[in-house]
């Protein structure tokens, strides 16, 4: 369930910085920034409180203090270990 919210707000952080950028990058209008700069704000804080509650090493957490890309670096780490198959029980001689 945690995972499905991080993934929109990493989402719609990511989306609104390239909008942000292309604003700046051609028209540069004033308006755009004021509406998409928010947006972005907030889905950058969302994805930093979602990350940190996520069961996962401090080092993985870390990552969603990356501006921009950091909720999509935690996604995919969390979904590297949830797919790495359990480690087998040592063995006892």
């Amino acid at each position: 369930m945690q995972t499905r919210w991080l993934t929109v707000a990493a989402a719609v952080e990511t989306a609104s910085l390239v909008l942000l950028l292309t604003n700046l990058a051609t028209v540069h209008l004033p308006a755009v920034a004021s509406a998409l700069g928010p947006v972005h704000g907030f889905c950058y804080l969302v994805v930093i409180v979602l990350a940190w509650q996520l069961p996962v090493p401090t080092r993985v957490r870390l990552r969603a203090l990356v501006p921009a890309i950091g909720g999509l670096l935690v996604l995919r780490l969390w979904h590297r270990a949830a797919s790495r198959p359990a480690s087998p029980p040592p063995r006892t001689s």
